[in-house]
């Protein structure tokens, strides 16, 4: 089910208007998964792009959160922009599946180059003894990729987020807050207000 034509919009939106009021990190948003014995875990990616089917965002798929999200799809999402208007919070909810490989190899083509070979040589979320065990990782894959295209690793790629749940939070004084939330229920969208 493709997400909500009205939220979709709004989220477009919000995001243009954060980026051109100059916020640092407009697609910073918070991520959270839960592990096998039900811990959750949130952590900052970047939003990569929205359309219909969702929300994407890329990461290696062997680190601690993509072994959480290959055992549970299920995931949240919060956006925040405190210098948008009064601040304005956006809460996504909805299950995750992987982007094809020809939407990753795309994605990854578009990163810089040192981008590129620290995707190959970060062991995401693995210990790493000493910084200098990481730096030597880099130097060798740097050398193995010298003067070619770096190829994306099978161990990195994207992450199609598709909502099942959308809600815009306006920040207003007192704390007179405006919540609107948009709801897939029986198959259709539904939009309504709550409290603050």
């Amino acid at each position: 089910m493709n997400l909500c034509p009205e939220a979709l919009n709004e989220l477009d939106a919000l995001l243009a208007e954060a980026a051109a009021g100059g916020d640092p990190e407009p697609h910073a948003m918070t991520l959270s998964s839960v592990d096998a014995r039900g811990r959750p875990h949130s952590r900052i990616v970047l939003l990569k792009g929205t359309g219909p089917d969702g929300l994407r965002f890329f990461t290696n798929y062997t680190s601690a959160k993509g072994q959480e999200l290959a055992a549970n799809s299920l995931v949240a999402l919060c956006l925040h922009w405190k210098h948008l208007r009064d601040g304005v919070q956006v809460r996504v909810e909805g299950a995750v599946e992987e982007l094809s490989a020809a939407d990753s190899d795309a994605y990854f083509a578009s990163r810089p180059r040192g981008s590129q070979i620290g995707a190959w040589a970060s062991l995401q979320s693995q210990t790493l003894p000493a910084r200098g065990d990481f730096e030597a990782r880099i130097a060798a894959y740097d050398a193995e990729f010298e003067g070619r295209d770096v190829p994306r690793p099978p161990h990195w790629g994207g992450y199609l987020v598709r909502p099942d749940l959308i809600e815009f939070w306006y920040g207003a004084t007192f704390r007179l807050h405006e919540r609107q939330r948009f709801e897939l229920v029986d198959g259709s969208w539904r939009q309504r207000m709550l409290y603050p």
